[in-house]
């Protein structure tokens, strides 16, 4: 999803606002679900939700039954049903222009942070345009659009923590448990952090990792692995050989987690496996 220059640039944007760039790698990718753009009147431009609440209390009393009577505004969210598509949704966007252009502009969220533009003044712009402007001039843009909201909001200690719950509680809201926003930014992390650490610009798996463990695998890290595992509830016993009983220990921690379950534990496993023991990850 980020190439190198991205990448780069998106350490820049983390070092400003005191986030290691794993961090906010893991952040974008999740916020995003990997997609970034999506293609419109033959354009890349970000992904947008039409928040028709949004749209009714922000227009000037005398446009409200315009907005109404055009099915593009709604005293109630959800009220107006989000297209399926993105080319749907930046049409309903463009009529709801022909209202009123600011209040249309700010009643969308924009690119992979979902970042409504409604927030444009509290994050320092000095129009709603600047804001789509930042959003749609690319994937750094949209980190930057993100960062500032994160910073603004005063969620820098919890990403600085990885206090992956704390953070989606607050950025994604109560329902973040079932979209498993918390446990996916984990394993995200993970990958960017091992990464990051063997200079190695693409994203690697539990299959590439040299500190791999597997079916034949036997030591004091296989141990360890077990011990953990018997910790959180899986039936295991503690005796250095990874054989079939652990491997099948291990795929199911996987299941249960949303992790590819291929019964191999790498640094994706054993990224949840600490997180959910409360072992600090370094820094």
């Amino acid at each position: 999803m980020f190439d190198e220059t991205a990448r780069r640039r998106i350490s820049e944007l983390g070092d400003s606002i005191g986030v290691d760039a794993a961090t906010l790698l893991a952040v974008a990718e999740v916020e995003s679900a990997g997609r970034a753009f999506d293609t419109v009147d033959g354009k890349e431009m970000p992904l947008i939700r039409w928040e028709g609440h949004y749209f009714y209390r922000l227009l000037p009393l005398s446009l409200k039954k315009t907005a109404l009577t055009k099915g593009l505004a709604h005293p109630n969210p959800g009220g107006v049903p989000n297209p399926k598509s993105q080319q749907a949704r930046y049409n309903l966007l463009e009529r709801a222009k022909q209202v009123n252009e600011v209040a249309a502009l700010s009643s969308c969220s924009w690119g992979l942070g979902q970042v409504m533009g409604a927030h444009w003044s509290w994050l320092g712009y000095a129009t709603v345009q600047e804001l789509v402007s930042e959003a749609c001039s690319g994937i750094v843009g949209q980190v930057q659009l993100m960062s500032r909201f994160i910073a603004r909001s005063k969620l820098t200690d919890e990403l600085r923590n990885r206090d992956w719950a704390g953070f989606a509680r607050q950025y994604n809201g109560p329902s973040y448990k079932k979209m498993n926003y918390d446990t996916k930014m984990a394993v995200a992390y993970g990958r960017y952090r091992t990464s990051s650490s063997n200079a190695n610009v693409g994203l690697v798996t539990d299959e590439d990792s040299p500190t791999v463990l597997r079916v034949g695998t036997s030591g004091a890290d296989v141990s360890q692995l077990q011990e953990k595992l018997r910790k959180l509830g899986y039936t295991v016993n503690v005796d250095g050989d990874f054989g079939p009983a652990t491997k099948q220990a291990v795929v199911e921690f996987q299941m249960d987690h949303d992790l590819e379950a291929d019964g191999i534990a790498g640094p994706l496993t054993w990224s949840i496996v600490e997180r959910l023991q409360g072992i600090p990850e370094e820094a």
